[in-house]
């Protein structure tokens, strides 16, 4: 017999051997319920936030300008600096604004000087008028003249008083305190009363404006759900900052207020958190998203995403372990993510077992024998059996 024929011969009484030393049948599987993992339901009360884009703003925004014409001749502060108010900025050169409050101060030395001749003589006249060395109409005109000249004082005083405020805008101070910017004018520049251009601009820092915007939609939303008291108001709870670089900032903001108006253009309204900026890690222009809570839901379910599948259609639908220990399939309704869970809007209940875990080998109908996620690290481990002895 050639060794092609031999070979398989050979092999064929191998396997049957196997066979006969296996009983003659092929092994089976051992049968019984599939081990599965579930996650119990429980109500518990939920924040629910939204987050939304926005930009920092400061606190308070001034535009420095002149109000008054003349030439610059000093600039008095440091570009970048921290300022604050009353601080000189700017010295215009003042010497015609000088020369016209000494001007009007002579002119009120000589109206107080004209007072003074006419109070006299209104004083002497009312004497000689009762002496009848003057009519009366002559003692009437002097107490006139005595009144005219104290109104000219007074008007004299006033011009005075302009005067001095005119030469006084001819130093500019800073209107508010925080960083000024860089200067737009240097030392020898021509400045004029109502000009377009800002001499510099001065932000305050701390606190700070993060201004948001929001759906009208969202809005009306929320308010559905807070008047069928499925939400409760969350407007005092404090607001996160995320930065550009998605770290969050250290401090947290409060909501000041929303506008009472929508923006036709976009169909949102906005909204202005402020937020405390010691270190002035915020500046303005700054893109960040603030995380505010919208409102409490005190009976929320939050089901783990592994145990939400969805089909080609994007319907959800969850396993779960009935009453009598089998799957059983649920069509579920989700809305939002809640870190790595799912908010139930519909489908499940508190007290249902979600199975999270062994998905792949179970189907409706099948029994199982579920374990709660965690109980496993919860048991103590079994001891080793001890050794046999020789």
């Amino acid at each position: 017999m050639s060794r092609s024929i031999l070979r398989p011969v050979l092999l064929s009484l191998l396997v049957a051997g196997a066979l006969a030393a296996c009983g003659g049948q092929p092994p089976q599987q051992a049968g019984g319920p599939g081990q599965v993992t579930v996650v119990t339901l429980k109500a518990e009360p939920v924040t629910l936030t939204r987050e939304l884009a926005g930009r920092a703003t400061g606190y308070q925004v001034a535009e420095v300008r002149p109000q008054v014409s003349g030439i610059v001749a000093r600039r008095l502060f440091t570009e970048g600096s921290l300022v604050k108010q009353g601080q000189p900025l700017y010295q215009l050169d003042d010497a015609a604004y000088r020369a016209q409050a000494n001007s009007a101060r002579a002119q009120l030395a000589r109206a107080e000087a004209s007072a003074s001749a006419a109070r006299l003589a209104a004083r002497r006249s009312s004497e000689l008028v009762k002496s009848r060395v003057i009519s009366v109409q002559d003692d009437e005109n002097a107490q006139a003249a005595w009144k005219q000249a104290e109104a000219d004082v007074g008007a004299a005083r006033a011009a005075l008083d302009a005067a001095n405020v005119t030469l006084g805008y001819a130093r500019i101070t800073a209107p508010i305190s925080g960083q000024i910017g860089k200067s737009t004018v240097t030392q020898g520049a021509l400045v004029s009363a109502g000009q377009a251009e800002a001499l510099a601009t001065i932000n305050q820092l701390d606190p700070i404006y993060i201004d948001v915007s929001q759906s009208s939609a969202e809005l009306l939303q929320l308010r559905r759900e807070l008047a069928a008291g499925r939400l409760k108001g969350a407007s005092e709870l404090p607001v996160d900052i995320v930065l550009e670089d998605g770290s969050t900032y250290a401090h947290k903001g409060t909501l000041e207020f929303s506008e009472v108006s929508v923006d036709p253009g976009t169909g949102s309204y906005g909204l202005r958190v402020r937020v405390d900026n010691p270190d002035q890690v915020l500046m303005p222009g700054m893109f960040v998203r603030a995380v505010l809570g919208s409102g409490v839901r005190q009976d929320a379910l939050l089901v783990p995403m592994q145990g939400i599948a969805r089909d080609p259609r994007g319907n959800a639908s969850a396993m779960v372990v009935d009453g009598e220990g089998k799957v059983a399939l649920r069509q579920v309704t989700v809305s939002r993510a809640i870190g790595d869970k799912w908010l139930v809007e519909d489908g499940l209940k508190a007290g249902d077992k979600v199975i999270v875990e062994g998905l792949q080998k179970i189907g409706p109908g099948m029994p199982v024998q579920a374990t709660e996620k965690g109980a496993e690290a919860a048991k103590p481990a079994t001891p080793a059996a001890p050794a046999a002895r020789q």
